[in-house]
């Protein structure tokens, strides 16, 4: 276990450098000759190499600055993961979305499954409604991101202490990963069974879109009409859903998890100014939660949004 830390934290450490070719070589050393690649559209399968040379394309003097990372073992393989932000100066086009000639800032959330110190698997999610907000050119209005809910950069954990490479106590990310697991079983009901897991002072940062929020009042006031434009909620825990978690594990006072999708249900309400479809849609998700005592204290959200909105036949990538 030590090891797949230790192959992590060089690679994200390779980002202090603004050198492309010190990125690129990283990499190499990191990801495996023939890994699986997974990343938030419109790249989809596309490899690691890809979105790299993307972003080196659009973004210069790019940097990367890791502030959770974490490891540990799910259905018998061995994952690391990690979150934080791309920075660099916006000077070309990218993904169809204008350049600023600006520092601009990319949130990302990375899991990748390790055999032999390097990744055979990876999981790459990007908050790219983030960055059109910030750039001023996300084009869907009635979005809580968009209007009252943005904050900007989304800060790491409060403590400054989510850098885990060295091994943490397993009974503490045990007992991690079960208050969040039993937490998420209580989404989507009718008495908000998920309450008594939070904080009161929680902070729930959301993907771009849908906007940040502070204190259990303040998330209830997101969560409950997210709840209700939607019906038949089906995680990727439940048997007999079609949707998965690829991963999920504790590390400390730290838990992540994602799928790939994680979440299935049918849209019967307004949904970021999208009326109701009746359709199944199908959401790709992962979080990070940091605990305090024996509650939940902040939560890091990514969901691949245009991934959702063009299954409601909407491309917020199109060019204009």
């Amino acid at each position: 276990m030590q090891s797949n830390r230790d192959a992590l934290r060089a690679y994200v450490q390779s980002y202090a450098s603004a050198d492309p070719a010190a990125h690129k070589a990283a990499a190499q050393a990191f990801f495996a000759k023939g890994a699986v690649t997974q990343i938030v559209h419109p790249f989809n399968t596309s490899p690691q190499a890809a979105l790299l040379d993307s972003l080196h394309g659009s973004f210069s003097c790019l940097t990367r600055a890791d502030y959770i990372a974490m490891a540990g073992v799910y259905d018998e393989g061995d994952w690391v993961s990690s979150t934080g932000y791309y920075c660099g100066q916006f000077d070309a086009p990218w993904l169809g979305i204008q350049p600023t000639g600006e520092l601009a800032w990319l949130r990302f959330g990375e899991f990748h499954r390790m055999q032999d110190g390097q990744a055979v698997e990876s999981y790459i999610f990007l908050d790219i409604p983030e960055l059109m907000i910030a750039c001023g050119q996300w084009p869907i209005t009635h979005s809580p991101g968009a209007t009252r809910g943005f904050t900007g950069i989304q800060p790491g954990p409060m403590t400054q202490d989510g850098l885990l490479w060295r091994a943490s106590d397993p009974a503490r990310g045990a007992s991690s990963y079960q208050m969040v697991t039993d937490m998420l079983a209580g989404l989507a009901t009718p008495d908000e069974q998920w309450r008594p897991y939070w904080h009161d002072h929680m902070i729930w940062y959301g993907p771009g879109a849908f906007g940040s929020f502070v204190g259990i009042d303040g998330f209830q006031r997101f969560q409950v009409p997210f709840e209700g434009a939607f019906s038949e909620w089906i995680g990727g825990s439940k048997p007999g859903s079609l949707t998965r978690h690829f991963t999920r594990f504790g590390d400390g006072d730290y838990v992540c998890s994602g799928g790939w999708p994680s979440l299935n249900c049918v849209q019967t309400g307004t949904f970021l100014g999208q009326p109701p479809s009746g359709d199944r849609i199908y959401m790709r998700v992962c979080d990070w939660w940091r605990r305090e005592g024996d509650k939940l204290r902040e939560n890091w959200v990514f969901v691949d949004i245009p991934h959702v909105l063009l299954q409601l036949g909407v491309d917020v990538l199109e060019a204009p």
